[in-house]
Formats: C-alpha cells, sequence, structure tokens
C-alpha cells in the first residue's frame, strides 16, 4: 500500500468515502478538488489542496509537495443528462481533467492510477449480466467521456508505462455506516435518495420513469452497491498495483439487480413510512435492465460486496431525515 495517494475528487461522495478507507489503511489521502460540487467539510482524513486538474503546473506541485505515490481520480462531472444539454463542458472538464493528471503524473515519474469509470461506458447491453468483455458502446456524453479516458489510461501505458485499474461502477448508494460521510448532491437525481426525501417528506413524490418495461414489475432494473464497498475495492485496487499487477477494467456491483419498486419496498420497510410516487412515462434511452457480472472483480481483486440493499438504505436514511433508523444486515 502507498504511503499516500493523490485522491482527484476527495470532496465528493464516493471519493470522501475513500479517503477513509485509505486512512483506515494506513495511507494518507491527499485530496484535489475544486469544490465546484464536493464539500471541504466532507475533507476529514487527509489534506486538501484546493485545484483545477486542467492546471497540469497545480497537479505536479501537490504530487510533488506531498509525495504522493499514486493517484485515484474521481473527479468529474457526473450527470447523465446534463451530459446530454451541456456535452461541450463535459468533454472539457472530464477529458481535460485526464490530460492534465496524466501529464503531471508523467512528469512526476508515477505510474500507477486506480480510475473511476463507469457501466455507462456498456451503453445498452444486448445480454445480461454485462461482463467487462462486452463491447463499450456509451449512448450520452457522459459515459463516453469515460470511455475516452479509458482509452488514454491505455495510450499512456503503452507510451510510459502507466498501469491502471478501471473500476466500472453500477450505481453507488448508501453512507458510511458511522455516519460520517453521506450523499450530497445537488440537484440530487439518485432514485434512493429521492425516495428517502420523499418518504421523510423533505421532498416531492418520486417520480417513476416507465411502468411497462419487460420486467417482472414493469420498472427499470439497476445493481446497488454500497459506497463503502465500493471504497473498499479502491483500497484492494491500489494494493494490486502495488504489487505489480498489469491494467484491467473490473465491474464494481453486486451481481444482483433490484427494481425502482423494489426500492421503494424496502425503503418503505425499513423507516416504516410511505413514498409518495407519480407515475410518468419512460425517458428516452432508459435500458430496462442493467446488473453487473462481478467475477473478475472477485478473482483480480478478492472483493465480494458485504452489504446489500437493506442496508444501503438503513445506512443512507439518516443523510435524508430518518434518523431513528437501525442498520440492516
Amino acid at each position: 500500500m502507498p504511503k499516500t495517494v493523490l485522491v482527484t475528487g476527495g470532496a465528493g461522495y464516493i471519493g470522501s468515502h475513500c479517503c477513509k478507507a485509505l486512512a483506515e489503511a494506513g495511507c494518507i489521502p491527499v485530496t484535489f478538488d475544486n469544490l465546484s460540487r464536493g464539500h471541504a467539510d466532507a475533507v476529514k482524513w487527509g489534506p486538501l489542496v484546493r485545484g483545477d486538474l486542467r492546471d497540469r503546473a497545480a497537479v505536479l506541485a501537490a504530487l510533488r509537495a506531498h509525495r504522493a505515490e499514486a493517484v485515484i481520480h474521481f473527479a468529474a462531472l457526473a450527470y447523465v443528462g446534463e451530459s446530454v444539454a451541456e456535452p461541450q463542458a463535459y468533454y472539457d472538464n472530464n477529458l481535460g481533467g485526464m490530460i492534465g493528471l496524466l501529464g503531471a503524473m508523467q512528469a512526476a515519474g508515477l505510474t500507477q492510477i486506480v480510475f473511476s469509470s463507469s457501466c455507462a461506458t456498456y451503453g445498452t447491453p444486448d445480454r445480461l449480466p454485462i461482463s467487462e468483455d462486452m463491447p463499450q458502446a456509451p449512448i450520452n456524453p457522459y459515459g463516453r467521456t469515460k470511455l475516452v479516458c479509458e482509452w488514454m489510461l491505455r495510450d499512456a501505458g503503452v507510451a510510459w508505462g502507466l498501469r491502471h485499474v478501471a473500476l466500472r461502477y453500477f450505481n453507488a448508494a448508501g453512507a458510511d455506516p458511522a455516519g460520517e460521510a453521506g450523499e450530497r448532491h445537488d440537484p440530487e437525481t439518485h432514485v434512493l435518495p429521492l425516495a428517502l426525501l420523499a418518504a421523510s417528506g423533505k421532498g416531492g413524490p418520486l417520480r417513476i420513469f416507465g411502468t411497462d418495461y419487460p420486467t417482472p414489475d414493469g420498472t427499470c432494473i439497476r445493481d446497488y452497491i454500497h459506497v463503502t464497498d465500493l471504497a473498499r475495492a479502491h483500497v484492494r485496487a491500489l494494493d494490486y498495483l502495488a504489487g505489480a499487477g498489469e491494467s484491467v477494467a473490473l465491474n464494481l456491483g453486486t451481481g444482483q439487480g433490484a427494481s425502482v419498486r423494489e426500492v421503494v419496498s424496502m425503503i418503505e420497510r425499513v423507516t416504516g413510512r410511505a413514498v409518495p410516487v407519480l407515475e410518468e412515462p419512460r425517458r428516452p434511452g432508459d435500458p430496462a435492465a442493467l446488473y453487473a457480472d462481478i467475477a473478475r472483480a472477485g478473482a483480480v481483486l478478492d472483493f465480494r460486496p458485504e452489504f446489500g440493499l437493506e442496508r444501503i438504505v438503513a445506512d443512507a436514511a439518516p443523510w435524508f431525515g430518518h434518523g431513528d433508523i437501525k442498520a440492516g444486515p
């Protein structure tokens, strides 16, 4: 395990949870974040360097000042709908940030990076579960930026020996079991937080987009993975690279899907409160079902998720107005 790791986007949702996991593993996480969407008060387990990844000199200065030995790269714009409306911003930020980061890493002589990729790189799959060898055909600018970043990492490996682990997340959810970190997005677009806010009365009814999909209950199915499990996988990925592991792309999910109605039912059972809903037509481009084949992550990183949907809901609930919930299994 490296002694010091630069964590880009460490002030964000997944990044902050990862910083805690790194600190618990004996590593100093140095957060590099422009705070455009992150939160300074989420940086609790190491120093914060405020800067923009497109400023290569600033990134290089941070790497050298803190003697970072590896990088975990979270920083990105990450709203699918926004990426469709503002594609230039996504290409500028996500690809420009990777260009600046890789240039600084090369100048500093760093050759190990864990990259926050996405299942959005697969687009609409032709079969389930989704495995890493399936075609990557993203259907929105966000997914395309993540795919191009994966290409950039591979090219850097050929050119100057960079080794990477690209972790293709499915649906990150939940919160730190100890209550030290949680999900804060503005605007909030994720189903589970929106449903919890609806149940607590702090938000409007949950809008269910599509009830006529070819799924058992007619609603979309997604693979929800606890953010603490995600954070743990990043620590495993760093260990893998430190042990001379070769570059690899891995899915991170649970291997099981839950429909929107199943999420709503779980929230109602765990919180004891009803989730008001509004049923609306399908949104263009939403696949009926997405869930991961996670065998490769198990084989390469010896990683298996520990928490299921009940625990995800129980840990997230206090962040969204349900302070009396006890964590489930």
